[in-house]
């Protein structure tokens, strides 16, 4: 292992001020903090990410933004910024990819790693109301669900859904009325006729 500045001594700088922190003193660091979680590291991205075949990459990644962010500053707690560098690269991924699920995006946020901000019985809650809104939407016909997607989650506009989706702006309208009124009953225990008029 390589040697760590002396605080003490004249022209050296503690590893935790970073700055431009020597390669070497990276690398004790990563050894010394970052390595030993590893085994809660791979845990937290089996139990976030669906595709077992992208656990290892999705771990070189946070090892990388890890390691780069260390070379300017050292965190000054590195599990909390291990995982919170993971969470957001989980995030990132989602976004890239387009992946739009409900449920991950849900476990995401209850990570008391991260935050621990929030009470136990709101995490819950949220949980919960996210899960039937997912069941809700798997449960629209499958033009009503892709408008309501790209409308209420990725933001399209109505112009930008009809390109989309090859249809009629008029027709985006209808499947989101009919979508959004179908959600509303489903979620509030009224009964939903997609076919009804408005």
């Amino acid at each position: 292992m390589g040697e760590t500045p002396d605080p003490g001594r004249e022209g050296t700088e503690p590893p935790h001020t970073g700055s431009g922190a020597k390669v070497s003193d990276v690398r004790d660091w990563f050894a010394r903090e970052v390595l030993p979680l590893e085994a809660i590291l791979m845990q937290f991205l089996r139990n976030n990410w669906s595709n077992e075949n992208d656990i290892a990459d999705l771990r070189q990644d946070v090892y990388v933004r890890v390691c780069e962010a260390a070379q300017k500053q050292f965190p000054d707690v590195a599990k909390q910024f291990v995982f919170a560098t993971a969470r957001n690269l989980l995030i990132d991924r989602i976004r890239r990819e387009r992946i739009v699920s409900i449920e991950m995006v849900a476990d995401l946020d209850a990570l008391g790693i991260v935050s621990g901000d929030a009470e136990p019985e709101r995490v819950v809650m949220a949980r919960e109301a996210l899960r039937r809104l997912q069941v809700a939407l798997d449960r629209l016909p499958r033009q009503c669900r892709q408008a309501v997607v790209l409308r209420k989650i990725d933001g399209l506009s109505h112009r930008q859904i009809a390109a989309r989706m090859g249809i009629a702006e008029g027709t985006v309208n209808r499947h989101l009325s009919d979508g959004m009124r179908a959600l509303a009953d489903k979620l509030f225990g009224e009964r939903s006729d997609l076919g009804r008029k408005s």
